[in-house]
């Protein structure tokens, strides 16, 4: 029995058709919901790990009327348990290149170390795919790739190294103890912590004097900055700017990114229009 795990609804939703129609590939589908280049790592001394990151999602999402619970780490506490009583069990984790999958990576070989041997690898960085139209493309996300194209992706399924299980499973005890914001992914395994304002600047260059959606400002700093993270921690670092005086919001900052402008403030445009 093969358990897939794969980072994000998205990635998972285009997985489950590869394994549906793939003899080969049959077996049950794990999904990592929590996005870990974003955020704090280290819990307080009264809280589990699941509990900080889930409070830190609440106050990302910015809303009292949506609970946010991340359980990653116990469910993946229960696949390991499944393993040791199942030798016929095993994991094929598919990694794209891009910061969340890599973090996932070194945050299941952190916790499955004791399994090693039985967890295969299914890295897609920098391969070439076939897109809906028949062209070659160098995907980002598993979610971009047809179920077609994963289903023959399967044949890169290869075993984690003992070497790889010595040398990254370090990795995640160096994320914890530099505690960043933000890790940022410079390509093939490597992770650089940055601060929690790493794309601030970015954002703030898709903002004017005048008001603009903050789903507009998001959407133009993804697309223009190729930045890889989601929308939903852009808003919150817009409102973390605005409570800092950086910008100025109005709308209804409890509902959706359409819900609310934004605009550079007024003393620092005066600024900008003197230099």
């Amino acid at each position: 029995m093969i358990n897939h795990i794969v980072v994000g609804d998205l990635a998972a939703a285009k997985l489950n058709e590869a394994v549906l129609a793939e003899d080969a590939m049959q077996g049950e589908m794990f999904i990592m919901k929590d996005i870990l280049h974003v955020g704090p790592l280290q819990k307080g001394e009264n809280a589990s790990f699941s509990a900080m990151r889930s409070s830190f999602w609440h106050e990302v999402i910015g809303t009292d009327k949506q609970a946010v619970e991340v359980d990653d780490l116990e469910r993946l506490m229960e696949l390991s348990t499944a393993l040791s009583n199942d030798a016929d069990k095993k994991i094929w984790f598919w990694m794209a290149p891009n910061p969340a999958d890599v973090c996932a990576y070194f945050f299941i070989i952190h916790f499955l170390n004791k399994h090693a041997g039985r967890i295969n690898l299914v890295n897609l960085a920098n391969l070439p795919f076939l897109d809906e139209n028949g062209k070659v493309f160098y995907p980002k996300n598993i979610s971009e790739i047809s179920p077609k194209e994963l289903i023959k992706a399967r044949k890169l399924s290869r075993p984690i190294t003992p070497a790889e299980f010595e040398l990254d499973g370090d990795e995640w005890k160096r994320f914890l103890n530099e505690d960043a914001g933000i890790r940022s992914f410079e390509g093939g395994k490597k992770i650089t912590s940055r601060n929690i304002n790493f794309y601030d600047n970015q954002l703030l260059a898709c903002c004017s004097p005048q008001f603009q959606k903050a789903s507009r400002i998001i959407a133009q700093a993804i697309t223009k900055f190729a930045i890889p993270t989601g929308d939903l921690f852009l808003g919150y670092r817009l409102r973390k700017m605005a409570e800092a005086g950086e910008l100025q919001l109005q709308g209804d900052l409890g509902k959706t990114l359409k819900d609310f402008d934004v605009k550079l403030p007024g003393d620092l445009n005066s600024q900008t229009a003197g230099i």
